[in-house]
């Protein structure tokens, strides 16, 4: 079956929402970024989402490795009107909302975007249509924090809330076998 090595994007060094906003990712680290391509499998197939900064991380990890188009379903979630915001700006312009959109992950929508579990729903869809275009292959696939959370919680049928307290650093992998349930790793960093 397939397994999923999800790859969050280089570092942005954003002090704020981020979500939509074509940022460059800090690709300077190349021990870092060395020291991940040689842990992810040389046969995986690589895609990214379409924002720069997971299509830039994605070509520094890339090699031999066939490359799959960007795609737009891997997006970060889609912040709408507080991408770009300081997140205490936002707290302090929409307090219930911001409080309960970390709090309760579900419905909650910010203002011009999109909920965990539209998000959620989006990557599903995606992850799906790759893995039928790609039975039992190795995918890399470099994408965003909330990307990755929405497939741990998927995979190991956690809530929204569970896995909002899982760290997903930069350059780090997380190995998922949506077949059985399982997680190889979560947040390693070669």
């Amino acid at each position: 079956m397939t397994t999923w090595h999800w790859v969050r994007h280089g570092p942005t060094h954003q002090k704020s929402f981020t979500g939509w906003r074509d940022v460059d990712a800090d690709l300077s680290d190349q021990a870092a970024i060395a020291r991940l391509s040689d842990h992810l499998p040389t046969d995986a197939l690589v895609i990214s989402s379409d924002l720069k900064r997971s299509i830039d991380t994605a070509n520094a990890l890339q090699g031999s490795r066939t490359r799959l188009a960007h795609d737009p379903a891997l997006r970060e979630f889609h912040f709408g009107t507080w991408d770009g915001v300081h997140f205490s700006d936002v707290a302090d312009r929409h307090p219930t909302l911001s409080r309960a959109y970390w709090e309760k992950p579900g419905d909650h929508v910010p203002p011009g975007g999109e909920s965990w579990n539209i998000s959620a729903a989006r990557v599903a869809m995606a992850v799906r249509r790759i893995e039928a275009a790609h039975p039992r292959a190795h995918i890399i696939a470099v994408a965003h924090f909330g990307v990755i959370l929405t497939q741990v919680q998927a995979v190991l049928g956690k809530s929204a809330y569970d896995v909002l307290g899982q760290k997903i650093d930069n350059l780090s992998v997380t190995t998922l076998h949506p077949s059985s349930g399982q997680a190889s790793v979560i947040n390693h960093c070669p």
